[in-house]
């Protein structure tokens, strides 16, 4: 059985959509036809090689939608024809050997959950149950923008009329934020991007501005996801003496940031976030329901569809700023 993929075969280059061949299943291993896929920073940090080159050549992409068409020997989490989002955080299920296509004699590295091929395979505990009310491109979302954005709020417990900052108004930034507003807070959402301030103005009803118009401003939250350096130092100065900040960006390797240590003596947290914390066996259907019910409306992330060979201009798109969340729908669909 083969496969179209897109793959990542040198740094700073498009990725190649070629045929590969499918492996056979391993021992904990799920077989997805993927329905859609979702545009991460992620894939642009390992384009440019911040992830490291060890791995090249290799297949990308981390959230999916996707139906199982076959499962490894131990899989009990799911059964075939199962509708499932596809996450990089690790749920409940086992954690199988990284997955390896071939072509030719060629092997190209796919870890635990690349998501960017007709047909992937990924380890039994990237994968969780969806609901077939949730269409593809939405639930793609849930494995890794709501997850981690909405895990962040999730996760700091804020309380109703409290003052929440995000810094950066992407796919995590944003989910950050429908998290934040559905908890009740009082949410400014902070971008250099003018057409991303408006649409947080319109489509998400809260206050949004440009850094300098932040001023002396103080907030009991504030939540970075836009991966600036300057940005981290401006959102750990915004937050109250008694305040939590999370930084969620990613800056390039070896990049750093300064603070004033007697900030944090004066009470100040400064915390970061690997995928929101979130168990997503758990919190994604707690989405699901939220999403159903209209107090997390995640299909306002989704700013254009791609088909599968546009995925090199949504990647485009994404870089120049031109997104919240670009959605790859595969020609399979």
């Amino acid at each position: 059985m083969k496969t179209r993929a897109a793959v990542l075969r040198s740094i700073n280059s498009p990725l190649s959509i070629e045929e590969l061949e499918i492996p056979s299943l391993g021992h904990g291993q799920v077989l997805v036809k993927i329905l859609a896929s979702g545009l991460c920073h992620s894939q642009l940090n390992e384009i440019k090689g911040r992830k490291g080159r060890e791995y090249i050549p290799h297949l990308l992409g981390h959230e999916a939608a996707g139906i199982v068409v076959n499962i490894g020997e131990g899989v009990k989490k799911a059964k075939q024809n199962d509708y499932v989002a596809i996450t990089w955080i690790k749920g409940r299920g086992i954690e199988a050997d990284p997955i390896k296509f071939k072509k030719d004699q060629d092997l190209i590295n796919a870890g635990s959950a690349a998501t960017f091929t007709e047909y992937a395979i990924v380890s039994e505990n990237r994968v969780v149950l969806i609901s077939e009310k949730i269409k593809p491109a939405v639930t793609a979302l849930l494995g890794c923008a709501v997850l981690t954005g909405a895990g962040i709020a999730k996760n700091l417990n804020i309380q109703k009329g409290d003052a929440v900052a995000i810094f950066g108004i992407g796919g995590i930034g944003s989910s950050a934020l429908l998290k934040a507003k559905s908890m009740g807070a009082k949410v400014t959402a902070i971008d250099i991007v003018d057409w991303k301030i408006k649409w947080a103005q319109k489509e998400c009803g809260v206050e949004a501005v440009i850094p300098s118009e932040i001023n002396s401003r103080k907030f009991d939250f504030v939540i970075e996801c836009s991966g600036s350096k300057e940005a981290m130092e401006m959102a750990f100065e915004s937050a109250k003496d008694q305040g939590t900040v999370v930084l969620a960006g990613n800056l390039p390797p070896g990049g750093k940031i300064s603070i004033s240590p007697f900030d944090l003596i004066k009470g100040k947290k400064l915390l970061g976030s690997w995928g929101g914390g979130s168990s997503p066996d758990k919190d994604i259907p707690e989405y699901v329901n939220e999403y159903l019910n209209g107090s997390l409306p995640l299909e306002k992330l989704i700013t254009r569809e791609y088909s599968f060979d546009q995925i090199n201009d949504g990647l485009k798109d994404l870089e120049s700023g031109k997104l919240i969340r670009g959605i790859v729908l595969m020609d399979n669909l």
